[in-house]
C-alpha cells in the first residue's frame, strides 16, 4: 500500500493551507475563509455539494504536510502491526476490577471480564491492563515492580495475557514517564518496559501522559524481536511520531453540531484512534464522532476504581458501530476516505469510505428528532446496488442524473449506514452480516436506557469483639460521645463525581465528601499502632503464615524483626494479614470512624496535637527513592491525640475499612506516611489532615502490602 499522498489539484478558493495545522481536527468547514455557507452560522448541509472544494483543498494540504514530514508509512505495511488497523474497540482495564480477578479464589478470570462486554456491548478487540496508577507512590515500588507483584507474578500475568489471547483480544501495558520517585529501576524506561512486555508477551505499549511515544520504544522493541504497537495518550506534539505511534489514545472532542474531521485520521487514514470519554454518562457525542471518521472507541468505566459503566443505549451503540466495523475492515483504512460526503438533510453527516468494487458511508444524524425519506446522493455506477447496512436490509436508489438518491431511516441522533457493491464484487458473507443487522437493530436505541447511576457500595462488616470494661493492657478508652465525621476524598482525579469515594451506610452512593453527626459508645483502641514486637508473638503463638505470601513481613529476617526495628511499626502487612492478628489477639480494626474520632475528639481539629502544623510531632519526609524504615511508635510524644492514642500521622498508613461495590474493592487508609516520591502529583498522596483519607484500592495480598501501612486495633467496651 503506498503512502497516503495525492497529486496536487489546482487551486481555485481564496485561501491556502501550506502552514502545518495545530490542534487534533482540521478546520470545520463552516469555519474555512471562503466557505460558501460560513454567514449561516452552523454548517448543517451542503446543499450545493461544494464540499469538494474543503476536500481539495485540505488533500494538497495533506500531500505538502507528509512531503515536509518526510513522511513514511512502512510501519503501517509491516504485517506483525496490521492488527492495530482493526482495533477498533479498547478498553482499559484495571487489574483490581473483580471481573478480571477474584479475590476469593485467587485466580485471574480472564473469560468472565470478556464474557460480560461480549453481553453488553460486543466485546473489545484489546484491552490495556492498568496495574499501576493510583497506588503507585505509597512506597518505592515502580512501575514494572508493581507488575511484578500481581498475582502469580510475571508468570500470572503472562497466562492472564495469554488468556485473553485465546479469545483473540491484544494486550497493552502502560507506562509512565512520569514515574520518577519510586525506586531506579537501572535500565531506560523503554529497555524496562519494552523487556517486561517481552517477557509475559504483551503486543503494545500505552504512554501515560505522552504525546507520542518516543521513538526509543519501538527501536529497542525491534532490536529485542518483540515489535510492539504504540499509544500515547494524546496527540503527537510532533506529527512526525505518527510514523512509530501506529494508534493514539484520544478524548476531550468538541461537542459543535458539525462533527470534525481527525487530524491523525486525515494525515494517515491507517492510524488508528481510541477515543475515550472516561467521566461521560452520555456517550452519544462521542460514537458519532468515531463513526463519522471510522475510528475506534476506548470503551472505559472502571476509572481508577470507579465504575463509569456504559448505559443500555450506548452498550447497543457500540456494539452495533464494532460490529460494522468488523464486517468491513479495510473500507475503514482506505486512502481515498471522503469526510462530508452530500446529505440531503440538516443536520446529517456521512463520510465514504471506498474500497475495490465497494464504497461504505457511515452517517450520523446529531438533531434531537427522527428522520425518514431521502438521506444520500451518490454517484451511481451503472449497476451498482445498495444496502442498508445499518438495519440489514437492501435499498431500491432513485436513479436522477446519474447519481442516486438513497432513503433510510436515522433515528433520533442515531446512526446510519449504506453499502454500494458494484457489478462483480461480492463481499464475503454479507447475507449473514445483513441477517445478524435485522437482529442487532430491531430494537431501536432510543428505546434502550440511557439512564446513568453510581454502582452501589457497602462497607464490609465487622464483627464486635468480646466487651471489656476496662482497657486491656497497651490500649487507651475512647469514652462515649458525639462527634462531625468530617472527611474529604483526597484521590487526584474526579473532583465531585458520584461513586469517586465511599459509601457510608448512611449515605445513598460514594461521595468525595462526607459529613455525618455520630454518636459513638465507648470502645478502647491500641495506644500504639501494632508493632514488629507485637506481630512477632502473633506469628510465634499461632503459626501463621498466608496463603499468598508475597512480600509478607518483607523487613524481617529469618523470621524476626531486624535488630532495633521492635518498636517500628509492622509493615508489609495486608488487611487479611492485620485481620489475622485482630482476632488472635481478641480485637478487631476499627472503623474508620472510629479511628477519626480517637485522633480528633470532639472540637474538630485538623491534627491530633491542634489545628497547627508541627513537624516536630511526626517524622521527617522522605523524599528520596528508596524506603527509609519506619520511626519508633514512641518517638513523637508530642504528636498525642486529646485521649492519648499516638503516633496516628505521619509515620506509617493504617487500615480501617473495607468498601466493595460489584468491581472494585478499596480501603479507607488514615494517617498518611513519611514517604513522600518527588517529581510527580499523581503519585498515592498524603493525608495528614483528619479530614482526609486515602482510597486503596485492593487486588490481593501480595499486591496490597506495603513498606509504608501498618494498623492498630479496637475492643468494644461494655
Amino acid at each position: 500500500m503506498s503512502q497516503p499522498q495525492r497529486a496536487p489539484s489546482a487551486q481555485t478558493t481564496e485561501f491556502q493551507l501550506s502552514h502545518a495545522r495545530n490542534g487534533p481536527h482540521l478546520p470545520l468547514p463552516g469555519n474555512a475563509p471562503g466557505w460558501p455557507f460560513q454567514n449561516t452560522g452552523h454548517w448543517r448541509i451542503d446543499v450545493n455539494n461544494r464540499a469538494e472544494a474543503w476536500r481539495r483543498d485540505f488533500r494538497e494540504w495533506r500531500h505538502e504536510h507528509l512531503i515536509r514530514m518526510g513522511y513514511s508509512g512502512a510501519n503501517y505495511e509491516r504485517p506483525e502491526f496490521k492488527w492495530a488497523q482493526r482495533n477498533f474497540v479498547h478498553a482499559q482495564m484495571m487489574v483490581e476490577d473483580r471481573y478480571f480477578y477474584d479475590p476469593v479464589t485467587g485466580q485471574y478470570t480472564v473469560d468472565k471480564y470478556l464474557d460480560d462486554l461480549e453481553h453488553r456491548f460486543g466485546g473489545i478487540d484489546s484491552v490495556l491492563i492498568w496495574y499501576v496508577y493510583p497506588n503507585i507512590g505509597i512506597d518505592d515500588r515502580n512501575q514494572t515492580a508493581l507488575a511484578s507483584d500481581l498475582p502469580g507474578g510475571l508468570a500470572g500475568l503472562k497466562q492472564a495475557v495469554a488468556d485473553f489471547h485465546r479469545r483473540g483480544v491484544k494486550v497493552f501495558i502502560p507506562t509512565m514517564a512520569w514515574d520518577n520517585g519510586t525506586k531506579p529501576e537501572g535500565l531506560s524506561d523503554w529497555a524496562a518496559v519494552v523487556r517486561l512486555a517481552q517477557a509475559i508477551g504483551a503486543d503494545g505499549v500505552n504512554g501515560d501522559t505522552y504525546s507520542g511515544v518516543p521513538r526509543a520504544f519501538l527501536d529497542t522493541a525491534d532490536q529485542l524481536g518483540h515489535p510492539l504497537v504504540f499509544q500515547p495518550e494524546a496527540v503527537p506534539l510532533s506529527d512526525e511520531a505518527l510514523m512509530w505511534n501506529l494508534q493514539s489514545w484520544g478524548k476531550l472532542l468538541p461537542t459543535e453540531v458539525i462533527l470534525p474531521v481527525s487530524k491523525l485520521k486525515w494525515l494517515e487514514p491507517r492510524h488508528m484512534t481510541n477515543t475515550e470519554n472516561r467521566w461521560g454518562r452520555d456517550r452519544t457525542n462521542d460514537l458519532h464522532y468515531i463513526f463519522f471518521n471510522g475510528t475506534g472507541y476506548n470503551a472505559w468505566e472502571n476509572i481508577w476504581g470507579v465504575w463509569n459503566q456504559f448505559t443500555p443505549r450506548d452498550g447497543a451503540a457500540l456494539h452495533r458501530i464494532a460490529h460494522l466495523y468488523r464486517q468491513f475492515p479495510d473500507l475503514l483504512v482506505s486512502l481515498d476516505w471522503e469526510p462530508y460526503a452530500h446529505t440531503l438533510q440538516s443536520g446529517v453527516f456521512a463520510s465514504m469510505f471506498p474500497g475495490a468494487g465497494l464504497a461504505l458511508w457511515t452517517v450520523v444524524n446529531r438533531y434531537e428528532y427522527s428522520l425518514t425519506g431521502d438521506q444520500l446522493r451518490v454517484a451511481h455506477p451503472a449497476g451498482r446496488r445498495y444496502y442498508d447496512v445499518w438495519n440489514g436490509a437492501e435499498l431500491t436508489p432513485r436513479l436522477v442524473d446519474g447519481r442516486a438518491i438513497l432513503a433510510f431511516p436515522l433515528e433520533v441522533r442515531g446512526f446510519g449506514a449504506v453499502l454500494g457493491i458494484d457489478p462483480g464484487a461480492q463481499p464475503a458473507g454479507l447475507e449473514a452480516y445483513l441477517a445478524r443487522r435485522r437482529e442487532l437493530t430491531a430494537t431501536p436505541l432510543q428505546a434502550l436506557s440511557a439512564q446513568w447511576q453510581a454502582a452501589p457500595q457497602q462497607i464490609v462488616s465487622v464483627d464486635p469483639t468480646k466487651t471489656a470494661a476496662t482497657a486491656p493492657t497497651g490500649m487507651v478508652t475512647i469514652p462515649a460521645g458525639e462527634f462531625d465525621f468530617k472527611v474529604t476524598g483526597i484521590e487526584i482525579e474526579g473532583f465531585t463525581w458520584p461513586g469517586l469515594d465511599f459509601q457510608y451506610p448512611w449515605e445513598n452512593s460514594a461521595r468525595r465528601c462526607h459529613l455525618h453527626r455520630m454518636t459513638l459508645q465507648a470502645f478502647h483502641i491500641d495506644r500504639y499502632p501494632v508493632t514488629n514486637a507485637d506481630f512477632k508473638k502473633f506469628t510465634d503463638a499461632s503459626g501463621y503464615r498466608p496463603k499468598d505470601d508475597h512480600h509478607f513481613l518483607r523487613d524481617w529476617q529469618n523470621g524476626a524483626p531486624q535488630p532495633g526495628w521492635e518498636k517500628k511499626p509492622v509493615t508489609w502487612v495486608s488487611l487479611e494479614d492485620a485481620r489475622a492478628y485482630a482476632v488472635w489477639a481478641g480485637k478487631r480494626l476499627p472503623h474508620e470512624w472510629e479511628w477519626h474520632y480517637a485522633a480528633q475528639g470532639t472540637d474538630g481539629r485538623l491534627y491530633p496535637w491542634g489545628n497547627d502544623w508541627n513537624p516536630v510531632h511526626l517524622p521527617a519526609p522522605n523524599r528520596g527513592r528508596t524506603l527509609l524504615p519506619p520511626d519508633d511508635v514512641d518517638a513523637h510524644p508530642g504528636g498525642a491525640s486529646p485521649f492519648g492514642v499516638m503516633d496516628l500521622v505521619g509515620n506509617v498508613w493504617q487500615w480501617t475499612d473495607e468498601f466493595m461495590d460489584e468491581h472494585t474493592r478499596a480501603a479507607a487508609l488514615r494517617g498518611g506516611c513519611a514517604y513522600q516520591p518527588q517529581t510527580s502529583h499523581w503519585y498515592f498522596p498524603q493525608a495528614y489532615q483528619l479530614d482526609q483519607h486515602g482510597k486503596y484500592l485492593l487486588m490481593s495480598p501480595g499486591k496490597d502490602r506495603s513498606g509504608m501501612l501498618g494498623f492498630r486495633c479496637v475492643v468494644d467496651a461494655s
